[in-house]
């Protein structure tokens, strides 16, 4: 075999370790990419050599890039191909950044989880902002049990306790920028209509 063959023959055990991973059958896997139960099954085996148009939803789904998917070796600049990180609870975190000093920025993906489920809190120096993707994040600060959907934002002191959860209904992507203690983030809006513009 050659080195493409090779490495698309690899693909299928990956797929199958991340779909167990999500703990999701391939019903829902088709589902989620359009691809069918059957070609997913075959893919999965080896039987059946993805192509592009079947691992760009595949990756987006499982929240994995493709170069992860297919094992590439690290190429490029360092400083921009940042590789994923995988925990042991199924959670993959990507690091965007990457210098010493100042604020930090991560995407998370967290695999679904139950609504129930007891929350570690944590607590450290610093500052943290939160930015919802995709799915509904479960955000418990302190007394608070917060969810927040696509589109909405948490900032907050992180030596409140806090944890971060994905809910029940699938898992959730979102950003986090990290800065240290009284270091946050500054979000520059539009002056109001009455008010000149400084120069």
């Amino acid at each position: 075999m050659d080195e493409p063959d090779r490495t698309l023959g690899a693909v299928g055990p990956r797929l199958k370790h991340l779909r167990l991973r999500r703990d999701i059958t391939l019903t829902d896997l088709a589902a989620e990419t359009g691809i069918s139960a059957s070609t997913l099954s075959r893919l999965e085996a080896g039987l059946r050599r993805p192509t592009l148009e079947q691992l760009l939803p595949l990756a987006r789904v499982h929240g994995v890039t493709l170069d992860e998917l297919v094992g590439a070796p690290p190429t490029g600049d360092p400083r921009i191909n940042l590789r994923p990180i995988t925990c042991s609870d199924g959670s993959v975190i990507l690091p965007l950044t990457r210098r010493p000093g100042g604020i930090q920025a991560y995407k998370y993906v967290l695999p679904a989880s139950a609504d129930d489920r007891e929350p570690d809190l944590r607590t450290h120096e610093g500052y943290d902002w939160v930015y919802v993707l995709n799915g509904t994040l479960r955000l418990v600060l302190g007394e608070h049990n917060l969810v927040l959907t696509p589109g909405e934002a948490a900032e907050f002191d992180t030596r409140t306790p806090h944890w971060f959860g994905a809910t029940s209904s699938g898992p959730v992507e979102f950003l986090s920028l990290i800065g240290k203690q009284g270091e946050r983030a500054h979000v520059r809006a539009a002056p109001k209509p009455d008010q000149p513009r400084t120069r």
